[in-house]
């Protein structure tokens, strides 16, 4: 597995595969509204151009995504491809996330879905589910030892 930076040049192919594991696993808990309103953020220029991206690949081929933006202190995007689930993808991504955060903190707004995981990466719950536009989290944090 090889792990890089991603150049703008590279964002298109790393979020079809966003938009592809979100439909997948998100999606079912969400209206057709607010998947629109997925759909418009990570088409958002401005909001894209915030980020500093990471992929995985596995034998040439992308199979995972980590977004991070505010300096490295925020997880915007976190996303592997389902056939490569529980084989490490997700927490090497992360480790390199912690590699390129600048502070000693990192949050994130966890989907229902992805609880479980930040907790399995030392995430702890930073306040109730809330919901924005129709988007269901749970803000998480992380504090770098």
């Amino acid at each position: 597995m090889l792990i890089k930076k991603l150049s703008a040049e590279e964002y298109p192919r790393a979020l079809s595969l966003v938009w592809s594991v979100f439909l997948q696993y998100e999606a079912p808990d969400y209206p057709t509204q607010e998947l629109k309103t997925f759909k418009s953020s990570i088409t958002d220029v401005e909001y894209l151009d915030a980020l500093k991206m990471w992929g995985a690949y596995s034998a040439g081929r992308l199979v995972g995504v980590i977004a991070l933006r505010n300096g490295g202190g925020h997880i915007a995007l976190f996303f592997v491809d389902g056939t490569y689930h529980r084989r490490g993808i997700g927490r090497a991504l992360f480790e390199t996330a912690l590699a390129n955060s600048a502070g000693d903190i990192i949050t994130v707004n966890s989907s229902p879905y992805a609880i479980e995981i930040y907790r399995r990466l030392g995430f702890m719950p930073n306040g109730p589910e809330q919901n924005t536009q129709g988007i269901r989290y749970t803000p998480m944090i992380y504090a770098k030892n």
